[in-house]
């Protein structure tokens, strides 16, 4: 079984962070406030050649936390893991601190 997936053209690996269902003090917090569908790059692909044969590389870069869209990308399962495989023109944005 592959233990590394290298994505291929503009696709972009990743894996979805899962918001904490409680609190430091130990509060639960309800399902909707903790929802936020975004996601760490793990791999990214080379990009994709325009008409004259220009590489146009992606515009995420490994490590990047990304804002993913509600629905789409495709679920890969590496191992015990679970990733969703994303075109670059999917995502909608990275996220900064």
């Amino acid at each position: 079984m592959a233990k590394r997936l290298m994505p291929t053209l503009n696709r972009v690996l990743i894996e979805k962070i899962t918001a904490p269902a409680k609190t430091t003090a130990g509060i639960l917090l309800p399902e909707k406030s903790s929802k936020l569908n975004s996601g760490k790059v793990v791999a990214v692909g080379p990009g994709l050649h325009d008409k004259s044969g220009n590489l146009i590389p992606t515009a995420v870069k490994e490590g990047d936390t990304v804002l993913l869209p509600e629905y789409g990308g495709t679920q890969v399962k590496l191992g015990e893991k679970e990733f969703h495989l994303y075109r670059d023109e999917d995502i909608l944005g990275t996220l900064h601190d």
